[in-house]
């Protein structure tokens, strides 16, 4: 069932059931910490389901996708609409950086032997692994830039951003929240809303990118694999959203540091 660039793509045979369970316990990881769950998803599907490191970064970009679009109705109910109007801005400011870095990302990760990509995401985990620890334990704080510095910096950031979440096939919530907050002074909340309207645009053009390579077949032959883990996974995020606070954050926000570390180990020794 893996796929390599140069090797035509094998439908998924797994159960129906193991799906959408592995789907909905990813889901349930990032509802209770207010993310997608998709740093986590990319391990599995490398690990567990047996795709090759390109095929399992599309597939995880396609249900990115579709969880982001369900979750923004809900994100903009929480947040008024003329609070992120005023915010307008930093939104253009990240995807004037973003959206280059989405396609430079795509783009690198078609051209990538897989033996290379399996390290760099490897590499990209860990710096996951640190943003979700220095966003849920630490207090981040404002830069304070003066403007001159802050719109140069935000395009800077926004292309790295778009990078790794190309790469990777995420959202990139996890890294855009942190920066909108240093660079920008918003607070956590906004920060959230404003990181999935960076996040779709982002996404859109890394999907655009892969669809110009023959790897991208991967998703139309595995169809009912994507939609059905993408329902386990929104499923799933709806019932970590209920379970927000069941669990402290200084023990649960270390241990999935530590499951997406491990994770990172094991790809980086993936042949």
């Amino acid at each position: 069932m893996a796929t390599d660039q140069n090797v035509a793509p094998v439908r998924s045979t797994h159960a129906i059931p193991l799906v959408f369970g592995a789907g909905a316990a990813i889901g349930v990881l990032g509802g209770m910490i207010g993310l997608g769950g998709a740093e986590f998803r990319l391990p599995l599907l490398i690990g567990l389901f047996g795709f090759a490191a390109l095929s399992a970064v599309i597939l995880n970009k396609a249900m990115s996708l579709v969880v982001v679009l369900v979750s923004l109705p809900a994100r903009l109910a929480a947040v008024p609409a003329s609070t992120i109007a005023a915010h307008w801005a930093i939104a253009v400011n990240l995807l004037a950086g973003s959206l280059l870095g989405a396609w430079a990302g795509a783009t690198w990760a078609v051209r990538m032997r897989s033996s290379t990509l399996y390290k760099v995401l490897a590499a990209l985990m860990v710096l996951m692994a640190v943003a979700l620890l220095v966003t849920h334990v630490t207090t981040v704080g404002a830069l304070s830039l003066p403007l001159w510095a802050q719109v140069p910096s935000g395009v800077v950031a926004g292309f790295g951003i778009g990078v790794v979440a190309a790469i990777m096939g995420v959202a990139g919530g996890e890294l855009l929240i942190p920066t909108i907050v240093l660079l920008f002074a918003v607070d956590i909340k906004t920060a959230g809303s404003l990181s999935l309207l960076v996040s779709l645009p982002t996404m859109l053009v890394a999907f655009a990118r892969y669809s110009r390579d023959g790897s991208f077949a991967v998703l139309g032959t595995n169809l009912r694999f994507t939609a059905v883990m993408a329902a386990g996974s929104i499923a799933g995020a709806l019932l970590g959203g209920l379970l927000v606070g069941v669990f402290s954050d200084l023990v649960l926000i270390p241990a999935l540091a530590v499951i997406l570390l491990i994770s990172s180990v094991k790809l980086a020794r993936h042949h």
